[in-house]
């Protein structure tokens, strides 16, 4: 609501894509003709007048740009000129912990209340298409085997098991933007493969179970006995030679005294 020639223009929301950018617009009325003395520009999270600032600009003339005194990571830009009315800002390289409410406030110096802030924010709700962000094979206390698949998004995807024919039960579990689905009880070697789908894409993830079997570790063990035997067969073979040519030595002067 307009207070005394002052006003904040904002949207309810703001749609932006993880890893992409986004804007979150902000003009403003105030009951100067003109102004060109010290000019702050503040964008704060959470709640209005006592969140966090995230960022925040200052401007001293008409003529100086807006400089940045918090916020200068390089991931927060201000896009609208102050002194034109606009504290529009861009945010770069979105991730999950930017989805929160924004709010903008402009301050001129001199009197105390020569400030206005909105009070209502701008919501900033992220979107993403389906990522795998985990898939493996792990083993229960039980020795059983199950594969495991984590993936997130937004909206929140699907998770879909593809692979050998089982009679296997799956359980799933989300929260937020990720979601988990467990295979249980792998009995069929073979490729398993793990699908996330949304409205904006989806996403496989592949993984492989060949579960030893006894026969074939018997077998292992029985080469691995063949091939120490034949090792120590050598070692005794060459033990063997050399003392029969240090034997041979030894005899070989008693015999020319004769």
């Amino acid at each position: 609501m307009p207070s005394k020639g002052w006003s904040m223009h904002v949207p309810s929301e703001v749609t932006g894509e993880i890893g992409k950018t986004a804007a979150l617009p902000c003009t403003f009325t105030h009951p100067h003709k003109t102004y060109d003395r010290t000019l702050t520009a503040i964008w704060r999270v959470k709640e209005p007048y006592n969140g966090t600032v995230i960022f925040k600009c200052v401007t001293h003339g008409s003529s100086d740009l807006c400089k940045t005194t918090i916020g200068s990571n390089n991931r927060y830009k201000l896009l609208g000129n102050p002194r034109q009315n606009n504290l529009s800002l861009q945010i770069d390289n979105l991730v999950w912990s930017d989805s929160n409410r924004y709010f903008c406030r402009v301050e001129f110096s001199g009197d105390s209340h020569d400030k206005y802030e909105s009070r209502m924010g701008i919501r900033l709700h992220l979107i993403a298409s389906p990522r795998i962000v985990n898939i493996s094979v792990l083993t229960r206390q039980d020795h059983s085997f199950y594969a495991k698949c984590t993936a997130e998004g937004e909206p929140l995807p699907t998770l879909t098991w593809t692979g050998p024919p089982a009679s296997n039960m799956s359980s799933v579990l989300s929260s937020s933007h990720q979601i988990t689905k467990e295979l249980q009880r792998l009995t069929h070697d073979g490729k398993y493969i793990c699908t996330a789908i949304n409205s904006l894409g989806r996403a496989e993830g592949t993984v492989y179970f060949y579960k030893f079997k006894a026969g074939s570790g018997s077998w292992i063990l029985v080469l691995l006995f063949v091939a120490l035997g034949i090792k120590f067969l050598g070692l005794v073979a060459i033990l063997g030679v050399g003392a029969f040519w240090k034997g041979d030595s030894i005899t070989a002067p008693t015999s020319f005294s004769r």
